[in-house]
């Protein structure tokens, strides 16, 4: 079975079949989100025009570059995203099959898991939202390769005989420690961090301000403190509690005292009114309450998922350095303190760093390690 697949064309053939996968991942990434079946329709279609794209005007990274990022039919832009995911995904194949693929099937596995990593971390880049369900299919996929798979935790290459169930047993630990450890730092956030809590001790008067330019956004106004909107929603559940009297709604008064605002809606009196059709809205606050997470709840299970794949080592290797590749990404982008910065992707970049190599970081800690103590 491993000389079939020892082929010389096997490469060209696992790195042509990343780049198709790459292409539909590019379908999942924006239908998903959108609430859209990924074969309804069947062919894929400009977001602009909305004109199906012929089989020939659909290669993977060819078509993107030949017709220079723009539509065929429309000439509007196609954005990089498309090229890059098709590009990532075909090295990622590349890399799986070149470096994991002995002993045979372990790739595969590998190449299920970055799949996965794609299409939730561009997802959650774009809509801060980690599609659960997926994760959940990976652990499963995750837990099958320790088992049929148990030599991928040995990163160093060893090709003893491993029990099958020591395999499944390492997947199912890397779950527990993943899903449990990011648990513990959601439900400790909540607890430190879980809300903004703004006390009066004389009401104090708020408003929506409507933007005055193409630059600026909606911002909600209380005393002296402009707050705006893309600082308090980026995530669905994320809300504005007021407590007061005085509400004016597009001018006219109300009897609430007790108003909801959403990132799109306003929840008063019992009833919802969208954020788009109100001209305006303002009254008087004695208590103010913004609810904050240190951490979305998407997160846990997949690091729970990753741990399937990597064990309980890799999870910790991941955690850490997901926390630095944020830091970075924070820095460089210029990501103010309180500013939403979506964290799956960066653990997905952990994972597939200790799984490519940073393994070998992690050895070579505990290798210095010993000779400190001796």
């Amino acid at each position: 079975m491993e000389e079939l697949f020892a082929h010389p064309l096997r490469p060209i053939t696992i790195l042509l079949v990343g780049a198709c996968i790459g292409s539909f991942l590019n379908v999942v990434i924006y239908r998903v989100p959108l609430g859209l079946g990924v074969s309804d329709p069947k062919r894929s279609f400009c977001p602009h025009c909305k004109k199906d794209i012929p089989w020939y005007r659909n290669l993977p990274c060819l078509t993107w570059l030949l017709q220079r990022a723009k539509c065929a039919e429309c000439g509007a832009p196609i954005a990089f995203r498309y090229f890059f995911v098709e590009f990532l995904t075909m090295a990622l194949f590349g890399a799986a099959w070149y470096l994991l693929s002995h002993p045979f099937p372990g790739a595969f596995f590998i190449m299920a898991l970055c799949v996965l990593l794609v299409v939730i971390s561009f997802i959650d880049a774009e809509h801060m939202i980690i599609p659960v369900n997926w994760c959940y299919a990976g652990m499963a996929i995750g837990a099958v390769g320790g088992v049929l798979a148990p030599a991928l935790f040995f990163y160093d290459g060893r090709m003893d005989p491993i029990p099958n169930w020591w395999g499944g047993g390492q997947a199912l630990i890397g779950v527990a420690v993943g899903w449990g450890v990011l648990a513990a730092v959601v439900i400790l956030g909540k607890v430190c961090f879980g809300e903004r809590k703004m006390k009066f001790d004389e009401a104090e008067k708020w408003y929506l301000r409507e933007p005055e330019n193409d630059e600026e956004e909606l911002q909600y106004v209380v005393g002296d403190e402009h707050i705006g909107w893309s600082d308090l929603f980026y995530r669905k559940n994320d809300r504005i509690e007021i407590a007061g009297h005085g509400v004016l709604l597009d001018g006219k008064r109300t009897k609430a005292t007790n108003i909801v605002i959403r990132a799109n809606r306003v929840e008063l009196d019992g009833n919802v009114h969208m954020i788009e059709k109100i001209s305006s809205l303002e009254g008087k606050a004695d208590l103010v309450r913004i609810p904050r997470e240190a951490m979305g709840g998407g997160d846990p299970p997949l690091m729970g998922m990753i741990g399937a794949f990597v064990g309980w080592p890799g999870v910790i290797f991941t955690l850490f350095a997901s926390c630095i590749y944020a830091l970075v990404a924070a820095v460089l982008g210029r990501v103010g303190f309180g500013r939403p910065l979506p964290f799956g992707p960066f653990l997905a970049l952990g994972g597939l760093t200790w799984i490519f190599g940073g393994w070998k970081l992690w050895a070579m800690y505990f290798s210095w390690v010993e000779t400190l103590q001796f």
